[in-house]
């Protein structure tokens, strides 16, 4: 007779399926400063696009001066990926552009007199 406990753990699908080695992973972000590709790997986090980041600067010994941080997606995500980074590229440069437009001091020519 078969084990019913263990029997219905086997029946159930695994909520975390391993990652297929063989796995297209496609580039679709670069940068010399980490910082920023951490920013657009949140967003892709964010998104559900899962992404990997890996440091370039493992080709230091063919390409000294070359480094920086690649963001690879799976291939079928890769279109998606691009278009969020797309969408936040324009967001910052509108608010860039927004903050530039609020920045005004007022210039005294004068110091006030003292009492």
């Amino acid at each position: 007779m078969a084990d019913p406990v263990n029997s219905a753990v086997d029946a159930q699908p695994s909520p975390d399926p391993r990652p297929n080695p063989n796995e297209k992973l496609v580039k679709v972000f670069g940068s010399e400063q980490e910082s920023e590709a951490l920013v657009v790997k949140g967003l892709l986090d964010s998104a559900g696009i899962d992404s990997d980041l890996t440091s370039a600067s493992l080709l230091q010994e063919a390409f000294p001066g070359l480094g920086g941080m690649l963001i690879l997606v799976r291939e079928e995500d890769a279109e998606e990926a691009r278009r969020m980074i797309a969408e936040g590229r324009r967001s910052s440069t509108q608010l860039a552009a927004d903050d530039d437009s609020t920045a005004e001091i007022a210039i005294i020519e004068e110091p006030p007199p003292q009492a």
